[in-house]
């Protein structure tokens, strides 16, 4: 078991409802490598960057449509230096083109994290027995999403979420 780590340093989350695809830079996810892999979610962790007050409507949730994207801005790296390298890491998304992903509309919304963007802050850390697991590279178990719903004024931000390769 290796524990990663995947960071955007600073973004702007897109506002979209469930079942519609997300847009260009406009969220953060995570998907399995290939058929098989799984992935437990540790922790979620959410810095507001915003210049003004930006109540964000944040939420983590399952993809019934998974990226076949072209992945930019989001740095991975193995918490534990000693971690051998993998054939087939687990993707982590920010695209700029090709297919977005879309939350789930049954299987969507884990975690509510709403935040105000203007300096708040969201950790959310799993307990015992509590991760979310994404298992394999296909829809809907495949991938999850860091992105903002409906509502709100989404604000600049930053974002990391640990996890392990089990």
């Amino acid at each position: 078991m290796a524990r990663w780590a995947t960071v955007i340093p600073t973004w702007t989350p897109v506002a979209v409802g469930d079942t519609t695809a997300m847009t260009t830079l406009g969220f953060h996810n995570i998907q399995g490598g290939v058929a098989g892999q799984r992935l437990e979610i540790r922790e979620i962790y959410l810095g507001g960057q915003a210049g003004a007050s930006a109540p964000t409507f944040m939420v983590f949730g399952r993809c019934s449509t998974v990226t076949g994207a072209t992945v930019v801005s989001v740095r991975s790296a193995a918490l534990d230096p000693a971690t051998i390298a993998a054939a087939t890491p687990p993707l982590c998304v920010n695209s700029t083109s090709g297919t977005f992903p879309q939350r789930s509309s049954t299987l969507g919304m884990l975690l509510n994290l709403s935040y105000n963007a203007f300096g708040g802050i969201v950790r959310w850390y799993a307990g015992p027995d509590e991760t979310i697991s994404i298992l394999g590279a296909t829809a809907s178990f495949g991938e999850a999403s860091l992105s903002a719903f409906t509502g709100g004024t989404p604000g600049l931000m930053g974002s990391n979420i640990v996890f392990e390769w089990v």
